[in-house]
């Protein structure tokens, strides 16, 4: 079916607005907090939980959401998807109590699962020509990036003006004014007429869950602790015991060919690596800019904003790029601009001024867009239509399990090179190590206690933080930079490889790049 400009141009519009709000909950909570900690009184624990609740639930269901659209239709499952976002945030913003709101955080991750990855399918099915296709996915993308980018940036003015409840309020009416609109407007996308894969979204949801749950608790508890080493026991049992499931299934919900293949599976590596370092470099960066320079929400959300704008930018032109050019150069380039930034932000210390490195934020804005956008058309180009649903899943899972890596792996790194920099200042170790716990696994709360503490001990409690915050940094920089070398090496040849053997699939993939 043929759709007109109009009609795109509004669908497009309201896949966006839904995207956006579920990116944008994925920090838009970090510059709460503090407040959220005051007001709740809870511990530095109950923090943790209240950012990671979303992500748990999110990557552990988003493979599942993708398979439910392809078999129950994707605007249907779309509208629940958005709806349980709405009533979760909703959930969020009456909270009394800690557990409650870490409750509201994971219906908002069960309804950012289930509406994410039907954007990108919808879109496919109703762009159908190539180059159209990649500059709508293009424009897409710039939105999920810019929204993830903007949370620090809304959340900010949200905290000081209005409570921390704003941060979530601010979603229920554009959720729902964005259901009315979805459920007029959104078109019916044939189905897949496969079997429900239920032995490999049981083995995903549990190995996935327990995955992320052990790199959240790993740099809380130790590495060595039985809950971390149980949480990755499980997980490697399930996955594995997934991935022999989705080798013999004959409608699997993750097809593994595209992981495989040179193309699709260096982007979806991609994926992750962008997750890993851009993740990680949002939530550091705020407790530095807040904790360490003594920045107010808002000013620390400001910052970002010129990332922000870059990467809604970027992406769009990358779309335009990548339907003429292909995916493989705006990927490497987006990787090293990336890369390039976190290091340049290892140059800067506790007494640093915007003006000496505010130059770095339309880098990794634009790094962030090109990255964003390029993944998302190599990877969905790679996939038969009517398994759209499972390749964008796949797509914004890796992402998702990206950004707990790289916030558990770089904090723990941030928590080490801390500990052991602050142990030069204080001969006492095991305090040493007890403030570098309480800065890194609480969400800030312990770095900005500093303020009580003699001026002499603060300063060297906010420089050792600065010391793990640049060998953090230089960790993420490192793997942004290897991927961009791998990007190079693996995706010299067009999209002929990928997912099916299907030939009129492959002309298409060849079409698109």
């Amino acid at each position: 079916m043929a759709y007109s400009a109009a009609r795109k141009r509004v669908v497009l519009t309201t896949l966006c607005t839904g995207l956006f709000m579920a990116m944008l909950d994925n920090l838009v909570v970090t510059t709460a907090l503090p407040a959220i900690g005051t007001d709740l009184r809870s511990g530095t624990s109950g923090l943790q939980w209240v950012v990671e609740a979303y992500s748990v639930v999110f990557a552990a269901l988003l493979l599942t959401g993708g398979t439910l659209g392809d078999r129950y239709g994707r605007r249907r499952v779309y509208l629940v998807g958005l709806a349980l976002f709405t009533a979760g945030s909703g959930l969020c913003a009456l909270a009394q109590s800690v557990e409650l709101l870490t409750t509201g955080r994971a219906v908002q991750g069960v309804g950012a699962a289930a509406l994410t990855p039907g954007t990108l399918s919808i879109l496919r099915h109703v762009f159908t020509e190539p180059a159209e296709r990649a500059r709508a996915i293009g424009i897409n993308s710039g939105v999920s990036g810019a929204g993830l980018a903007i949370g620090p940036v809304l959340g900010g003015p949200l905290v000081d003006n209005f409570g921390w409840a704003g941060a979530f309020w601010i979603n229920v009416p554009v959720g729902i004014v964005g259901l009315a609109v979805a459920a007029r407007v959104l078109p019916e996308v044939p189905r897949s007429r496969a079997k429900p894969d239920t032995a490999g979204q049981l083995t995903a949801v549990t190995g996935l869950a327990a995955l992320v749950l052990t790199l959240i608790e790993g740099p809380v508890h130790g590495w060595t602790h039985p809950l971390v080493v149980g949480g990755l026991a499980v997980s490697i049992v399930t996955l594995t015991a997934f991935v022999a499931i989705e080798r013999r299934v004959a409608a699997p919900m993750l097809d593994l060919r595209l992981l495989t293949a040179r193309t699709t599976g260096t982007a979806a590596l991609s994926g992750f690596t962008v997750g890993f370092g851009f993740f990680g470099l949002t939530v550091f960066l705020t407790m530095y800019l807040q904790y360490v320079l003594g920045w107010s929400a808002t000013s620390a959300g400001l910052a970002m904003l010129p990332a922000t704008v870059f990467t809604g930018l970027t992406a769009f032109l990358t779309g335009r790029i990548c339907a003429r050019f292909g995916s493989r150069l705006p990927l490497a380039g987006g990787l090293v601009l990336l890369g390039t930034g976190l290091a340049g932000l290892t140059f800067h210390g506790a007494d640093a001024a915007f003006a000496e490195f505010g130059w770095l934020m339309p880098l990794l804005g634009t790094g962030f867009g090109m990255t964003v956008a390029s993944t998302s058309i190599a990877v969905l180009e790679g996939a038969e239509p009517e398994r759209a649903g499972m390749a964008s899943a796949t797509v914004n899972m890796l992402r998702e399990v990206g950004g707990v890596a790289g916030v558990a792996v770089m904090g723990a790194v941030l928590t080490a090179r801390f500990a052991a920099a602050l142990r030069d200042e204080l001969p006492a170790g095991a305090a040493a190590d007890g403030v570098a716990h309480s800065v890194t696994a609480g969400g800030g709360t312990g770095l900005g206690s500093t303020g009580a503490l003699p001026a002499g001990l603060g300063r060297a409690v906010e420089e050792s933080f600065v010391a793990g915050l640049h060998l953090a940094l230089w960790v993420g920089a490192g793997a942004l930079l290897a991927t961009a070398a791998l990007v190079l090496l693996r995706m010299r040849r067009p999209i002929t490889d990928a997912g099916t053997a299907d030939p009129a699939a492959r002309k298409r993939r060849k079409a698109a790049v």
